[in-house]
């Protein structure tokens, strides 16, 4: 009768069932009351309707006469499971650690009790994992897997167990020593976890891609298998996913990001504005999304649609009470950066310096970051004087902080206090390994300064301490950037190459080796390669465009020339450099009056930028071609019958 109403109550749901079930086990326990089976029986029915304290101590009860009783054992293993799984946030740690604790005991001795049962090892297992017994947890798991050797939950647990302990290699062991063709989607995907944790990109696409191919409708696999093809540089394949993972969950942004980003990187900025214009459609809020809109108008030329997009998100971070936690203070210190940016390259630096003025009111690195904007702003608008003057503000805003004297040394070197920018950086200078930073400031300051030797020195202090894969990289770039200064150029190059090998996606060291080699007119297709990779990874950078119209001037590649060196002189308009290249560019194609403005206008740049930033070979050259095109302007004008133009 207990079995007809435990039906019922499973069936229908109702709870004078349950009661009418209990009564009946009640009943039968009275004509045999050392029943094992009746009193397990009512215990379950007491635990699966919730009478849990009643479920406690009726298996209690039932254990005192029999401590072997393995239902008893594993219904109160259930009871101890329930009660972890509702503990609430208000619960003390102590607490905590006791039931599990209290859990791990009892699973011990139903182990104990059915040594060969895996589910059971499983939760053990589980139970020390949770409790930081990793070698005890790994026994367990490895219990298990000698009894079921393939099983997935088995194999992933005990995979678990190695990566979590930091032994990567561990997981990926267990994971490979089940045959390929037994593993699990599952499997696979972790497998491909466990190489992307060692940067192993190749083996990790593989993982992914047969987890993929087992469960093509597992889209959190095929997610994994496009970011892994992304990060490894396969744009092509890694659009074909991301476009699948769009069209079948076509109200999600983030594939579309993705897609984006891959379009930019392949240089096709329409399409991927289109895209992730789409994205911004789907969740206006997606700060991503609109990070990415307001880069890609930039790289278009749009600038004040890119400073209209850069605000929208400025907008949406801003509070009227001023108060912003550290992530939101990140997130609008990355927009006011950017939009300040680009207000910079249309040359509106009052507009510009008020967006770094409210980096700086946020304080922390946004502060940091915002002096430096400031200070970067004026000199490039060759407002000097202005710049020392916001180094002196911050250095007495923040005085022990060592990053903005440093920036006050570099700028004081370079007005022509050399001395004094010296003495000041090597004031910050400590005997302890964070000397790197300070040593390196020194080196970029001496190499300005056209001190070789202390550069050298310098160089040779800072590299004992380089722990770091972005100092060791840094401070390659500046003996490459101090070789080429003192015009050992093989050596140079030397450098930089060994630099692209630490860090193949350094920009700065591709452009300046990619320019360095165009100037010289030697390697120009390997110079072309280099200065393109440093435009994908940074395609707003003036600098980089105008190398780029640069080595294409040199190739011979006039309308490519121009394309590039225009959209330098609109992001660089004070710089003297890119004013000659655009000179040498229209005098190259017979456009001689043009030629004589573009290096009329960098004579005047030229006049107003620091002595470190002026090489006088080039400020001759432009005098003499300069000259050279007014007289033959003049002797034009002359035989049209034309007045001279005016000096």
């Amino acid at each position: 009768m207990a079995a007809i109403y435990e039906d019922d109550a499973a069936t229908f749901g109702r709870t004078d069932d349950v009661t009418r079930a209990i009564e009946e086990f009640k009943y039968a326990l009275d004509d045999d009351p050392d029943s094992a089976e009746l009193q397990n029986g009512l215990a379950d029915l007491y635990f699966r309707s919730g009478h849990v304290q009643q479920a406690e101590s009726t298996a209690e009860a039932l254990l005192k006469s029999d401590p072997n009783n393995i239902e008893a054992n594993k219904l109160l293993g259930r009871i101890d499971l329930r009660a972890l799984g509702e503990e609430d946030s208000g619960t003390t740690q102590a607490a905590s650690s006791e039931a599990v604790s209290k859990a791990i005991a009892q699973f011990e001795k139903i182990v104990q009790l059915e040594p060969r049962n895996v589910e059971d090892r499983m939760v053990l297992g589980q139970l020390y994992t949770v409790n930081h017994q990793a070698d005890k947890a790994e026994a367990e798991f490895k219990s298990a897997q000698t009894i079921e050797p393939d099983s997935e939950d088995v194999v992933l647990n005990l995979a678990r167990v190695y990566a979590d302990s930091g032994n990567v290699q561990g997981a990926i062991k267990v994971l490979e020593a089940v045959p390929v063709d037994s593993r699990t989607p599952k499997m696979e995907f972790a497998l491909g976890a466990a190489y992307e944790q060692l940067k192993d990109s190749k083996d990790a696409i593989a993982a992914y891609q047969r987890a993929t191919d087992m469960d093509p409708d597992d889209l959190r696999s095929l997610d994994a298998l496009a970011q892994a093809l992304l990060s490894n540089d396969q744009l092509d394949e890694a659009l074909k996913e991301f476009k699948t993972l769009a069209a079948d969950d076509p109200e999600q942004p983030e594939p579309l990001i993705r897609i984006s980003d891959i379009e930019r990187k392949q240089g096709k900025y329409q399409d991927a504005l289109t895209v992730i214009r789409k994205a911004r459609t789907l969740d206006p809020t997606n700060l991503e999304a609109g990070f990415d809109e307001g880069m890609l108008l930039d790289i278009l030329g749009q600038f004040d649609a890119s400073v209209q997009a850069y605000q929208s998100m400025v907008d949406l971070l801003t509070h009227a009470n001023g108060a912003y936690t550290d992530s939101e203070k990140n997130n609008r210190s990355i927009f006011l950066e950017r939009q300040a940016g680009v207000l910079v390259e249309q040359n509106k630096i009052d507009q510009a310096v008020a967006d770094y003025q409210k980096m700086i009111d946020l304080g922390g690195d946004s502060a940091l970051r915002g002096y430096q904007g400031e200070v970067d702003a004026y000199q490039q608008d060759h407002e000097l004087d202005k710049a020392l003057d916001i180094t002196r503000k911050a250095v007495a805003a923040d005085p022990k902080n060592r990053d903005l004297k440093l920036m006050m040394a570099g700028e004081l070197a370079d007005q022509g206090q050399a001395d004094q920018g010296v003495a000041m950086a090597q004031a910050e200078l400590t005997g302890k390994p964070t000397d790197i930073t300070v040593l390196e400031a020194l080196a970029q300051i001496d190499i300005r300064l056209k001190h070789w030797k202390d550069a050298e020195d310098t160089l040779a202090k800072a590299e004992p301490l380089a722990a770091k894969k972005e100092d060791k990289t840094y401070l390659l770039f500046l003996h490459g950037e101090l070789a080429d200064r003192e015009k050992h150029l093989d050596q140079s190059e030397q450098f930089f190459r060994e630099a692209l090998v630490l860090d193949p996606n350094n920009a700065m060291s591709l452009n300046y080796l990619g320019y360095m080699m165009a100037d010289r007119g030697v390697q120009l297709p390997d110079a072309l390669q280099l200065i393109k990779k440093a435009v994908s990874i940074e395609p707003w950078n003036g600098a980089y465009l105008d190398s780029l119209g640069w080595v294409y001037y040199k190739m011979g590649q006039y309308d490519l020339s121009e394309d590039n060196l225009r959209s330098a002189v609109e992001r660089d308009q004070t710089d003297p450099t890119v004013h000659m290249h655009m000179g040498d560019l229209y005098d190259k194609t017979g456009r001689i009056r043009l030629a004589a403005a573009q290096w009329q206008l960098s004579l005047a740049e030229f006049a107003k930028s620091v002595p470190a930033d002026i090489e006088p070979g080039d400020v001759a050259r432009v005098q003499k071609m300069l000259e050279s095109a007014r007289v033959k302007l003049a002797k034009e004008d002359s035989e049209l019958g034309q007045p001279k133009p005016p000096e």
